[in-house]
């Protein structure tokens, strides 16, 4: 498994093996030991997965404590552009994002640590699969406006199709009026 460190610590883009041949591929998306070895002791208690069409945009979403979510996410079929902003207040990267091509092709995934907003827009109509540290908690849940202009986030796509309710998601500044000028 290959990890590719961003600019942000702890989020970090992987690479697993592929073997292919005549029939097909195999791929190795999880291995509790491998995982452990690279840095990333996580515990999943949680598999989501979800399909959207092309130009499906989905996010900003996180959970607050106690139920904020680590996440290892990839797509099964498609391609997304998949944007994980760094929450963690006294972070030097706070309020700053990363985004990832996540192509089933290549069959690459993110790793997001708590503490982090994440959101991606369909490229192309996929299928994305989620591995979650804690359970969904809808008390806890929250999000961030997709356009907010503080965050400036390039999605790389003119009109998504965003959701009523992620259209209607609180803009970064007032999450967190302390830290933002």
């Amino acid at each position: 498994m290959q990890v590719i460190k961003t600019s942000i610590e702890g989020l970090v883009e992987l690479r697993p093996k592929t073997f292919k041949d005549s029939r097909g591929s195999f791929l190795e998306t999880y291995n509790q030991p491998v995982f452990h070895e690279l840095g990333i002791t996580a515990h999943f208690v949680q598999d989501n997965q979800s399909f959207s069409t092309k130009g499906v945009l989905r996010g900003l979403h996180f959970q607050n404590a106690p139920f904020a979510q680590g996440k290892l996410v990839r797509v099964i079929t498609g391609k997304v552009m998949d944007i994980a902003v760094d929450l963690r207040e006294g972070s030097p990267t706070f309020g700053k994002y990363e985004a990832f091509i996540l192509d089933s092709e290549t069959s690459n995934m993110a790793y997001i640590p708590e503490g982090f907003a994440h959101g991606f827009v369909a490229l192309e109509d996929s299928i994305f699969s989620y591995k979650c540290t804690n359970v969904y908690n809808k008390s806890c849940e929250s999000g961030i406006i997709w356009n907010d202009p503080d965050l400036n986030i390039d999605w790389g796509i003119e009109n998504p199709n965003v959701s009523d309710k992620d259209q209607q998601l609180a803009r970064f500044r007032e999450l967190f009026p302390q830290t933002v000028s």
